[in-house]
């Protein structure tokens, strides 16, 4: 009987591997670059994983009335027009092992150090159910970044969306890159989600996390700049997914920092585009907000105590913190940090804009005696900040006796914000550098 059976199994398993076991086929109708339109599936659902003969494979990103879209994700010979296209019957999902903490890989499992793919791969959804109001909790413990401008003036919270925005090259990676070093001897898992990064690129961040021993406790996920366009529209999912499952199942804090994600919706209106979205504002799709909400918004403080923290990244030109998808992301997260190119040129660093940054939680996530004297510290830049605009080129013996003050005081408190990366402080540090500069 037993024989009968292993028999039976033999023959199920070779009918799969040849395909045999499928009875519904279609075919390219159409090939536009990376998006097909397939007829005769019409059986098929939703981001259904399906293959292109031995040549690619892709999931089912459009059902239309007649035929059906597919995004590919896999290509290893080109596709043309005829070629049989046929179901698997599954969800498409991203692939994650445990022992990925300490190395570069890909939304598909593979350790791209290696080129080889991990043992024991674990299907991860990319699309998943928000966790329930009921389910989370209020976010009140702090997020030290080791920045004193950050945890002094504007803290992050464990399971806060803190936005870093602001033109290129003015330290955007390397605030969240900094963020990452200072979890160093704590209980936080980080993923650093790369997207649309050159290899180059990422082997540097690499390099400098793994020689200050941030590699023990790091994910680097990442989406080259020359994968096929769904691989970096799906990989910051992942990313979500991977801090959701630690998160869930033991209790984990998570940081995820996402670089960057307009990038990712330049990718995504390209997508749209081809699969004949219909265009809204700057050509993207309308429901752009929503992909990034939903991606955003599975951060949380949970109740069972693990929480997942992120730090999406945004590029801007000019300094415009106010088109489309800046605005966008700046609605959907709890604060911002604005990086200016004028304070970055005048050797300000980090180069944050005071002036300009929010963070909606604040206190609520600071300990009692940094609110006090961050509190303190926030008013009096600002006040100085406000004051340089009008008296920076003025000449000092002029001011009344008060405003001098005001003056040196406000100079001291900026030059104590200044920071070299990868040298984060503590709180005691932070602390120190404001005895006597300012009033608690």
């Amino acid at each position: 009987m037993s024989q009968q059976i292993d028999k039976i199994v033999e023959q199920k398993i070779n009918a799969i591997q040849k395909n045999e076991n499928v009875y519904e086929i279609g075919r390219v109708i159409k090939v536009n670059d990376y998006v097909l339109e397939v007829e005769g599936l019409l059986g098929v659902g939703f981001f259904e994983r399906v293959r292109i003969g031995d040549k690619a494979e892709g999931y089912v990103s459009a059902i239309n009335r007649n035929t059906i879209g597919v995004a590919l994700v896999k290509v290893t010979e080109e596709v043309y027009v005829g070629d049989i296209v046929t179901p698997t019957g599954e969800e498409f999902t991203g692939k994650f092992c445990e022992k990925s903490v300490g190395r570069i890989v890909d939304m598909f499992g593979k350790d791209l150090m290696t080129g080889q793919y991990f043992d024991e791969l674990i299907p991860l959804q990319i699309e998943t159910k928000p966790i329930s109001i009921m389910d989370r909790t209020s976010v009140n413990r702090p997020f030290a970044t080791g920045i004193t401008g950050i945890d002094m003036i504007y803290p992050v919270g464990r399971g806060q969306r803190q936005l870093i925005i602001g033109d290129k090259k003015t330290g955007k990676t390397q605030i969240a890159l900094d963020a990452i070093v200072n979890q160093k001897g704590g209980d936080m898992l980080c993923i650093y989600v790369a997207i649309g990064k050159t290899k180059k690129e990422v082997k540097e961040i690499y390099t400098d996390l793994l020689r200050r021993g941030a590699m023990d406790y790091t994910i680097i996920l990442a989406a080259f700049n020359d994968e096929c366009p769904p691989v970096l529209r799906n990989t910051p999912f992942v990313g979500m997914a991977i801090a959701e499952f630690f998160m869930l199942r033991d209790a984990k804090d998570v940081l995820v920092v996402f670089d960057d994600l307009k990038k990712h919706a330049d990718v995504y209106r390209e997508i749209s585009l081809l699969t004949g979205k219909v265009p809204g504002r700057d050509a993207y799709p309308s429901d752009i907000f929503f992909l990034h909400a939903s991606l955003l918004e599975r951060s949380c403080q949970h109740k069972n105590g693990g929480s997942i923290t992120a730090l999406p990244i945004v590029e801007t030109k000019g300094g415009d913190i106010t088109e489309y998808i800046s605005s966008n992301i700046i609605s959907i997260t709890d604060g911002q940090l604005v990086l200016s190119q004028k304070n970055f040129e005048k050797g300000f660093k980090p180069a944050i804009d005071y002036g300009l940054s929010v963070s909606r939680l604040g206190g609520a996530v600071q300990t009692k005696e940094m609110k006090r004297i961050g509190a303190a510290v926030r008013r009096e830049l600002l006040s100085y900040l406000e004051s340089c605009d009008v008296y920076e080129l003025a000449n000092m013996d002029e001011m009344s006796p008060e405003l001098q003050k005001k003056m040196i005081n406000g100079k001291q408190i900026r030059a104590n914000l200044n920071q070299y990366k990868f040298s984060p402080r503590t709180m005691e540090e932070m602390y120190r550098l404001f005895d006597g500069l300012v009033e608690y």
